[in-house]
């Protein structure tokens, strides 16, 4: 299977569904082992060091630093690594609203981590982008955000 690449289909068809959990950005040192405690929903070796994304608890558990206390929203559709645009949507509404997200794309679906004291008002904004996106299939973010949101 390789997944959703229509933009319309995408943007209509995503159902985004917010994980329970907070969770926070650490980083280790480079070539530090993680502590066998965590287990991380992602891990990204960057020449600095590794980055984990993990629940708050298991950082505070582990005695690493945390930051960007988040939540996690998944958005619930087989979308393809090739896909142009989803996220560049997804993404630009969210900040059309003044809100930062750090996206991560894995095999199946993305991921978007979002304020956790907005959370909700992420899942709300994306739920309106899909169904207007369903309404309106033209109507993508390229053309900027839809007239009457805010």
């Amino acid at each position: 299977m390789t997944g959703e690449t229509d933009l319309p289909k995408l943007l209509a068809s995503m159902t985004p569904q917010l994980l329970a959990g907070t969770y926070v950005f650490a980083t280790l040192a480079p070539d530090t082992p993680v502590p066998a405690k965590l287990d991380p929903v992602m891990q990204f070796r960057e020449r600095e060091g590794l980055t984990l994304i993990v629940t708050e608890d298991e950082a505070k558990a582990a005695g690493l630093a945390g930051t960007f206390r988040c939540r996690m929203i998944t958005l619930d559709i087989h979308s393809s690594l090739e896909a142009v645009g989803f996220l560049a949507a997804i993404t630009a509404r969210l900040a059309a609203a003044g809100m930062g997200v750090n996206p991560v794309s894995a095999f199946y679906h993305d991921h978007l981590f979002v304020p956790a004291d907005r959370a909700e008002e992420a899942l709300a904004i994306l739920q309106r982008l899909a169904a207007d996106s369903g309404n309106f299939p033209s109507l993508l973010v390229g053309e900027g955000v839809a007239e009457g949101d805010g």
